[in-house]
C-alpha cells in the first residue's frame, strides 16, 4: 500500500511540471542589429523590412540614429526576410529559418548608400 502511494505521488509530480511548461507559452524570437553604410558608418533613418514567408505580412522598422533595429515576437515556426533600404538603395537579403534552433538573432545589414 505504501509503494502505490509513492507512485501516486510522483505521477501528481510530473503532471504538474507539464502544466508549469505549458503556461509558459511558445517562445518568441527576436532579431536586432545595425544598418550601416559602406564605410561601416551607422545609417540613421533608414527603413528596415521583416517580411513573415507564411503570410506575407511586411513590418518595418526605422533607424536610428546609432542605426540600430529591433523586431520582437517573431514565430518560432515561420521563415522570415529582412532587408534594409536608404535613399533608394538596399541591402542584400537575410534570411531567418524557422530550422534555426536560436531564439534570438544578431543581423547587420549594409547599405551602399554612395550616389
Amino acid at each position: 500500500m505504501m509503494m502505490l502511494g509513492c507512485s501516486l505521488a510522483l505521477g501528481a509530480s510530473a503532471v504538474h511540471g507539464v502544466n508549469l511548461a505549458a503556461q509558459r507559452g511558445p517562445v518568441q524570437r527576436v532579431v536586432q542589429g545595425k544598418v550601416t553604410d559602406k564605410g561601416d558608418a551607422a545609417v540613421n533613418g533608414a527603413v528596415v523590412y521583416l517580411k513573415d514567408d507564411h503570410t506575407m505580412a511586411v513590418k518595418s522598422f526605422i533607424t536610428q540614429a546609432d542605426g540600430t533595429y529591433r523586431f520582437g515576437q517573431l514565430a518560432q515556426n515561420t521563415d522570415y526576410e529582412l532587408w534594409a533600404e536608404s535613399n533608394g538603395k538596399k541591402s542584400s537579403t537575410k534570411t531567418i529559418s524557422s530550422f534555426d534552433s536560436k531564439n534570438s538573432f544578431q543581423i547587420n545589414l549594409k547599405v551602399d548608400t554612395s550616389k
